[in-house]
Parts: C-alpha cells; sequence; structure tokens
C-alpha cells in the first residue's frame, strides 16, 4: 500500500522491568512499507501503586480472577491519562499498546490490557494483542520492533545494530541497503524489510535492577553510579557469562524464568553490591558485542542508556562506533513505545508486522493486532 496521508499515531509500551509506562507520539507519512515515521514526542509515568500486583502476577503469584479483572482495567485508565497528557490537543489517529507482559512461554504469552477503555475514553481506535498472530501461526512472537527500527532507523550508507537495553537485551540488525534510496519502487521496501535480522540476547535491567533491590537496597542504580563503582569481579564473571550465553544461544524468544536471579543468590554474600553491578553490565556488554560484531554502528535504546556504566562497557566491548537513537532522531528513552506507534500504523494498513526471518514462523507471517473501537 502507498499514499500520502499523514497520521499522528500513540505508542504505549511497559517493559519486563515493570516500572513505568512510556507514551510516544509519532507522525505517519504515508502507509504500508513504503511509510515514513517521525517521532514527535513521548511521556513516561511511574506505575505507581500497580507495580507490585502486575510484578506480582509476572512472577506467578497467585492473584484471583477479580484482582486481575480490576488490575487490567485500572492499568488501561492509566493508559488514559498518559496518553492524554500525550498528545494534548493534537488530533490523534490511533492508539497502539503493546500491554504488560505477565507471562511469555511462546507458544503461550500474555500481555494484560483491556483496551476498551482505552478506545472509549479517548475516542480512537486501538490496536493490541500485537504478538498473538505470530505466536498463533508457529513463531516467538518476539523481537517485534525490527520492522519498525527498518522504517525509523535504517540508512543506505552504513549497517546498523539497534540494540534495546530493556528489562531484556534485544537487537536488530539493518543491513546497508541501496534498495533503502530507492524505497518507493514497487518490490524496493518488501525485499529491503525481508534482510533485517534480530534476535533476543539475555536479561539485561531484570539482572541490574534485582542486583540493585537485593544488594544495594534501592529500586535501581540511578545512572549506574554504584556500578561505576565497583571492580568486576572474574568467577561471578565467569558465572554470569555462562548463564547469560545460554540464553544467548537459546533461538528463542526471552520472558519470564530468564531473571537470572540465582546468580545474584549466589554470590550476594560474598561480592560487594557494587561489585556485582559492575559485572553484570560487562557480562552483558559482551554478550551485545557478540550479537552486534561486523556492523558499521551500534545504537543504543532503553531504558539501560540511562545507566553510564552500562555503556561505557558496551563501548569498551563493541569494535563499531557506540551511540544512542537519539543522535539519530528518535529518542532512546522511548524507542519502544515509538516502535509500537508504528506498528500500529503497518496493522491498520493490513501489513503483517513481524518478519518470518527473526520470529521464526513458519511461511509468511500473519497479520496482526485485535482492535477495540468507540461508540
Amino acid at each position: 500500500m502507498s499514499g500520502s496521508h499523514d497520521r499522528l499515531v500513540a505508542g504505549c509500551m511497559t517493559g519486563t522491568s515493570i516500572d513505568g509506562i512510556d507514551a510516544a507520539l509519532v507522525r505517519v507519512s504515508g502507509t504500508g512499507l513504503a511509510m515514513r515515521a517521525s517521532f514527535v514526542r513521548g511521556v513516561s509515568r511511574s506505575l505507581g501503586e500497580l507495580a507490585a500486583p502486575l510484578r506480582g502476577l509476572a512472577e506467578q503469584e497467585p492473584m484471583t480472577a477479580g484482582d486481575i479483572a480490576r488490575l487490567s482495567r485500572d492499568f488501561a485508565l492509566l493508559h488514559v491519562e498518559v496518553v492524554r497528557e500525550l498528545v494534548g490537543a493534537d488530533p490523534l489517529s490511533m492508539i497502539s499498546a503493546h500491554g504488560q507482559t505477565v507471562f511469555h512461554a511462546p507458544p503461550a504469552s500474555w500481555q494484560l490490557l483491556d483496551p476498551t477503555p482505552i478506545a472509549l475514553g479517548l475516542r480512537v481506535p486501538v490496536v493490541t494483542h500485537l504478538r498473538g498472530a505470530d505466536l498463533a501461526a508457529g513463531g516467538q512472537g518476539a523481537p517485534i520492533t525490527p520492522l519498525s527500527d527498518w522504517i525509523m532507523l535504517r540508512s543506505p550508507g552504513e549497517s546498523r545494530a539497534v540494540v534495546n537495553l530493556g528489562g531484556f537485551c534485544n537487537v536488530t540488525l539493518l543491513p546497508s541497503d541501496a534498495t533503502v534510496a530507492n524505497g518507493d519502487a514497487a518490490t524496493g521496501p518488501l525485499e529491503s524489510a525481508r534482510r533485517v535480522s534480530g534476535c533476543d540476547v539475555c536479561a539485561c535491567n531484570h539482572v541490574l535492577d534485582t542486583v540493585a533491590r537485593r544488594c544495594l537496597a534501592v529500586s535501581f542504580d540511578e545512572s549506574g553510579q554504584r556500578a561505576l563503582a565497583g571492580t568486576v569481579h572474574d568467577d561471578a564473571l565467569d558465572d554470569l557469562r555462562s548463564v547469560l550465553m545460554v540464553q544467548a544461544s537459546s533461538k528463542r524468544s526471552l520472558g519470564t524464568g530468564d531473571e537470572v536471579t540465582g546468580w545474584i543468590g549466589r554470590y550476594r554474600t560474598t561480592c560487594d553490591g557494587a561489585d556485582l553491578a559492575a559485572t553484570a553490565c560487562e557480562a552483558i556488554a559482551e554478550m551485545i558485542a557478540a550479537k552486534v560484531a561486523g556492523v558499521d554502528r551500534v545504537l543504543l535504546a532503553g531504558g539501560g542508556v540511562m545507566n553510564r556504566a552500562l555503556i561505557r562497557a558496551i563501548a569498551s566491548c563493541c569494535s563499531a562506533p557506540v551511540q544512542t537513537t537519539t543522535e539519530h532522531g528518535l529518542d532512546g528513552r522511548y524507542r519502544e513505545a515509538a516502535a509500537m506507534a508504528v506498528l500500529g500504523a503497518l496493522c491498520q494498513d493490513g501489513v503483517p508486522i513481524t518478519l518470518s526471518a527473526v520470529t521464526r514462523c513458519p511461511g509468511l507471517p500473519p497479520r496482526a493486532g485485535v482492535w477495540a473501537y468507540p461508540i
């Protein structure tokens, strides 16, 4: 599909760190794979009182059906507040909301969210359940952001790796491609998109935040200050490296059960918390460097970009220049929320949002998304 009309699309994301909700406003010009998308602005809001029950549900703690139903509705109403703040008086076309992943072990996966209160509260269509079609067709349902990375961050002059530093780290590999410069050709966009690859790498902020909570008595290591003051512990590094290598080589999407809490338990009484934080940053950086070897440029995004110790470790381990997506027009704090907006627009255009080479979905990827509409 192609066209020239513009849409303002809001994308909402709450990651596996379960600490806040991010919303991004994206201007989409054109339709289908020929679209162009530009980041307008973003807002973030704490999950507040919803964080504890959402985390408990994700950690498989028992909860009644009534409590889950109320949590889902309250979570939706928080989306309404955040998107209203994001949009202001701008004419919004649609919302794409990921929901909170509370279980992910393909083929079963659950992104908790009731979209109906959002559609009714903001009077625009809402698309959710973006992973479901790929999962039902035999794919892993993740990563789902590579196609949006291709739309927003590809370059004709260099190959790029887009690295998301979220609860789990994932990587999109964007090859240097001459068809980018000829994107309006009949088959150019499709053939170019098919050359994109990506994968989940390993637990990331899940490890760092758990170290902070259990060993540093804080909810997170702000700016990575404690890790910067720590020293890498060789034995703990070897141990964590082996754990993360299993994840990195598993050829599956990561989720519940992959949080690496066992490693922390093995060393929390014998290692200083700052040393464990530094060690975790080094091990994660090594896994990332191995996945992005050979690219011309590495672009970092996600909550982990605020951790200076992690960024320093990644830059040290990688042979290519390391920057953030912010330096290329997409605020790294909102990359996943912006990705949801782009994927939602593709869903509205009837374009499959997953890539078989990435999710390992057999055959052609299916059209995705479940819609809720205002009255």
